[in-house]
């Protein structure tokens, strides 16, 4: 049967607050950046392994405070000016260890937010003291930070993110189907993310409803399927 095309059509999403869903691995984050006002130092990094849900407990912090949000890679001089006394998020700092320019770049960007009143979140998938950072004045500051970790997913969020997922894309599934995909699937967020954006293409491609037959095969496409 010949295969329908399949269009890339904008897909809703959301990462409101309301639609972050609290589980064991992150509810002691969650909660330190709903109290970000008595973070101590008015600093805080936020510790992850790939796919844990970084990235949307920075937008739920930016929607608190009003945070602007940077990735380190792209730090500079030229942007750490505007941002003095600004709250500001910048994500996967852990990144830029070796990079003498960007990592001077987040040195002075941490100074001058916190002399001017504003709050700092830094996030990466390692404690501050495995960045292997060249600049001593900004391992220490790092070091000094209190770090928050979020653990890999639990089959409960992951189940409450498949839900979410398949409703951005507007895409009716039963209950058996998420109860199916959630202990099967890696416990990365993004892995979850990717496999139902590849679901919804096959079953468009298809001309078939998104169901446990066509997610067993593409289970078994990447090895992960089981009976």
């Amino acid at each position: 049967m010949p295969k329908q095309l399949a269009f890339d059509l904008p897909v809703r999403t959301s990462r409101e607050r309301g639609d972050y869903f609290i589980a064991q691995s992150n509810a002691v984050a969650l909660a330190a950046v709903e109290r970000w006002r008595d973070w101590p130092g008015r600093k805080m990094v936020l510790t992850g392994p790939e796919g844990s849900g970084k990235s949307h407990l920075v937008e739920v912090w930016a929607t608190l405070s009003g945070a602007e949000i940077v990735p380190a890679r792209i730090l500079t001089e030229d942007i750490v000016a505007p941002l003095a006394g600004r709250h500001v998020a910048v994500e996967d700092a852990d990144r830029i260890a070796g990079d003498d320019a960007a990592e001077t770049a987040l040195f002075h960007l941490h100074n001058l937010v916190l002399a001017e009143g504003g709050a700092l979140l830094v996030t990466s998938r390692l404690a501050p003291s495995r960045w292997g950072l060249d600049l001593p004045d900004l391992a220490s500051r790092m070091e000094g930070t209190t770090a928050i970790a979020l653990d890999t997913p639990d089959e409960d969020l992951m189940s409450a993110v498949l839900v979410k997922l398949f409703d951005d894309r507007q895409i009716a599934v039963t209950p058996p189907l998420v109860a199916y995909l959630a202990p099967r699937l890696p416990r990365s967020l993004a892995a979850a993310q990717d496999f139902v954006a590849r679901l919804d293409r096959e079953a468009l491609a298809e001309g078939k409803p998104v169901g446990r037959r066509l997610a067993a095969r593409l289970l078994d496409k990447d090895g992960t399927g089981t009976a």
